[in-house]
């Protein structure tokens, strides 16, 4: 059989906390596509923007009109009514406008979490092996709530904005020259001031929002842990830990806060100043005559309206600086490849190094590995505790050493309805195996196959559909029992499920709940017992009956009885079908067709329970302990 020489990209330790690194930022270009997903209602926005800028502007120009008809003692008739109409109209304008913006800025956050959370469900399994779990969740919640602040605060209102803006400074410049270059002075002093504050709030944003994702991380470890942590008397030393972490998000924070504080005023100052001189300068230019009080009323009126749209200006950048910071972290995840990204570059490279005639065989093993090496980069743990390591794919201890080998050339056959066992000591690469068969991870070296076929040729899809997996540790979902039976099941009856669960000794847990199926089992399970919760994930896998099955230690909280109804139950089921059992009971492996002793990585035997106790001393120690190592 040929080796396929593929490697794959390192990994690191789940409990190992990946060095601080400053995240990617975001440019505004990134955050179009989450605006432009929008497109009719911001237009429509935009144009009401427009509409409400141009009311806007005409209100001093008929104020200026009722002064000057009032000097010459002329009735005011129609203009009154006017004025008070576009004042309503303003209103009106501004109320339906801001509803819009409320509503579309959830509808991006809601996108934005949607495509997030998918690409998060579709991220290769070393991903999670890096990232921790609260992180990512306040990737979900906090930092797309961000990106609301971009149309609520002042972004597309900066449209109708600029609308006035430019309107006022050609009325102001209608009105008095002199008067507008004095004002456009001390404006331009402010907008340089935002402008140049403006480049540390994106920063600062990033580090608050990293902060935020460090609290979540460790609040779900925490409750998590919750139980473990009372028992040791932890209790105070992780509240402790959790006030450190959020005090540093507090800092973030106020460092954000002293950054905008600077910012926020500066539009009032510039109104105020310019207030001001526009007072002093433009009372000396009515006393010359320069220009009549009606003209400086109305020129102040211009001022307020050309001030208000550059606070919003001043906002928008704001806000904006402050999205694309949490954009950032955001886009580091969507950036990230999908699980089966590479898989069209790998399919033909497995049929090109594979038997000519590629194909399903029909003599060939339901499942078989070839000179299979296999290791978990970059991983480390305490090493004051050299034993802690264990095979577990994703879950148990990594190795002590980094890139330590797993698998060391792991050869073998699983023929087609046969129930073969694995067995050897922790940290033998029992669980790496089955990960390996799932496809959790690609081989660095050799090939797995099923049916004949290089398992990286095979959709994956397709081939998880073909195998049921009960992990060491099985979750259980917060939901129902029912919800917890038809993930892998979804078109299975009521009747199925019920009797999937009497099967597996579950019929208690039916009854003493009036619910039956629908009864609770919260959150992690925690309803259940250790025992009930893995008869649980047994009997999920047993609900699908797929043509395999992988049971990784999946009696080993089991009582004697309740073993024996399980290994009942998988009797039932297996029938014709083929089985991969990882035991440290020999009551659990000693009726397999063969089993596989591993040992450092490699096989050191394989054969049936007396054979291999004839000739393996590994084996034979281990049944003399009942292999319960």
């Amino acid at each position: 059989m040929s080796q396929t020489q593929h490697r794959t990209a390192p990994r690191r330790s789940p409990f190992a906390r990946p060095a601080k690194t400053e995240g990617p930022r975001a440019s505004f270009s990134q955050l179009l596509p989450f605006i432009f997903e929008h497109r009719p209602v911001l237009v429509w926005v935009a144009a009401l923007s427009i509409v409400g800028a141009l009311t806007t502007l005409a209100q001093p120009l008929l104020v200026s009109r009722v002064i000057t008809i009032v000097e010459a003692g002329q009735p005011l008739d129609w203009i009154v009514w006017a004025l008070i109409v576009l004042v309503i109209v303003s209103g009106v304008i501004s109320g339906y406008q801001h509803y819009l913006l409320q509503r579309t800025g959830e509808g991006i956050v809601l996108s934005s979490r949607k495509r997030l959370v998918a690409k998060i469900l579709r991220l290769p399994i070393a991903e999670f092996d890096t990232r921790r779990t609260g992180d990512l969740v306040s990737r979900v919640g906090s930092d797309t709530t961000m990106l609301r602040a971009v149309l609520t605060q002042g972004l597309v209102e900066a449209i109708g904005g600029t609308v006035t803006f430019i309107g006022a400074l050609i009325a102001m410049l209608i009105i008095d020259p002199v008067l507008l270059g004095l004002t456009v002075l001390v404006i331009a002093v402010a907008v340089v001031t935002v402008v140049l504050l403006s480049q540390r709030v994106r920063g600062a944003s990033q580090a608050a929002q990293e902060k935020v994702g460090d609290v979540a991380a460790s609040v779900e470890r925490a409750i998590g842990a919750v139980r473990t942590i009372r028992a040791a008397g932890a209790t105070e030393r992780e509240g402790r830990t959790i006030d450190g972490e959020a005090e540093g998000a507090w800092q973030m924070g106020v460092n954000v806060a002293k950054i905008s504080a600077l910012i926020v005023p500066v539009a009032g100052i510039a109104m105020q100043v310019s207030f001001l001189v526009v007072l002093g300068v433009g009372g000396y230019r009515v006393a010359s005559e320069a220009i009549t009080v009606a003209n400086l009323v109305a020129f102040i009126l211009f001022l307020f309206m050309m001030i208000m749209p550059l606070g919003l200006f001043f906002g928008a950048i704001t806000s904006v600086n402050q999205a694309l910071g949490a954009l950032g972290r955001i886009q580091e995840i969507l950036d990230l490849p999908d699980e089966d990204a590479h898989d069209r570059d790998l399919a033909p490279l497995a049929l090109m190094v594979g038997d000519a005639n590629a194909g399903v065989m029909p003599d060939a093993a339901a499942i078989s590995l070839d000179d299979v090496h296999f290791a978990y980069a970059t991983t480390r743990t305490d090493p004051a505790d050299p034993g802690n390591e264990s095979d577990d794919a994703a879950a148990n201890e990594p190795s002590v050493t980094d890139r330590q080998p797993v698998l060391r050339g792991v050869s073998f056959d699983v023929p087609r309805g046969q129930r073969i066992a694995l067995v050897g000591p922790s940290g033998a690469g029992k669980s790496t195996i089955l990960a390996l068969i799932e496809r959790f991870y690609d081989p660095s070296i050799g090939t797995v196959r099923m049916g004949g076929l290089d398992l990286r040729s095979l959709d994956r899809a397709e081939l998880r559909a073909q195998i049921g997996y009960v992990e060491q540790d099985a979750p259980v979902l917060a939901g129902t029992l029912r919800e917890n039976l038809l993930l892998g099941s979804p078109d299975a009856t009521d009747d199925e499920c019920e009797h999937v669960l009497r099967a597996v000794n579950l019929g208690s847990v039916l009854d003493r709940d009036p619910a039956g199926l629908s009864a609770a089992v919260g959150d992690d399970g925690i309803m259940l017992s250790g025992g009930e919760r893995q008869r649980l994930a047994i009997a999920r896998a047993l609900l699908a009956a797929p043509p395999i099955l992988l049971l990784d230690e999946s009696t080993s909280s089991l009582d004697g009885v309740n073993e024996r109804m399980m290994r009942e139950a998988i009797d039932q089921v297996s029938a014709g079908r083929t089985l991969i059992v990882i035991a440290h009971r020999l009551s659990t492996v000693i009726d397999s067709d063969r089993i596989v002793v591993l040992d450092g990585g490699r096989v050191v035997g394989e054969g049936t329970h007396a054979e291999l106790v004839a000739s393996v001393p590994l084996y034979r120690e281990l049944a003399e302990h009942q292999l319960l190592v």
